[in-house]
């Protein structure tokens, strides 16, 4: 009777996880019409998109000159940010001196430049150590933002 049971509660957990991860896709696609024209009309040049959703916002992740990038649009198609992965050795000037300093020990898994709605930019680079990881964003001089 217990391995019935147990059984049976595995496959409602089973069922549930299933619903909900099929949920959450099935939103991801519906993207609006003035989302993807809007995403077109930028990069013309991107044939492969895969959409999302990252705070209430509509993701396109994609290539963008061999690096990855995404970009993030609102329900009326008008982009709040432009992330663009880029290589450490091109991040400003006291970037990766400051990890060192302040994070010893700790690798650069990845770096990237951010341009938000009003054209302000940011640098992001993960750091990653024992398993764990946490991204620190830098303004378009090197001066550390905060850790997140």
């Amino acid at each position: 009777m217990k391995k019935l049971m147990l059984i049976l509660l595995s496959v409602s957990i089973s069922f549930c996880a299933y619903s909900q991860e099929k949920e959450s896709k099935s939103k991801k696609n519906d993207v609006p019409t003035l989302v993807k024209d809007a995403f077109k009309k930028e990069f013309p040049q991107v044939k492969r998109v895969e959409w999302g959703i990252e705070n209430n916002l509509y993701e396109a992740e994609f290539t963008l000159n061999g690096g990855e990038a995404s970009a993030n649009y609102n329900k009326e198609g008008v982009r709040k940010e432009f992330e663009i992965e880029v290589k450490p050795e091109t991040l400003p000037d006291g970037v990766l001196k400051y990890i060192k300093a302040n994070y010893p020990g700790f690798k650069v898994t990845e770096t990237a430049k951010i341009t938000d709605d009003k054209n302000v930019i940011t640098f992001e680079a993960e750091i990653t150590k024992g398993g764990k990881s946490s991204d620190i964003l830098f303004d378009k001089d090197g001066k550390f933002l905060l850790k997140k």
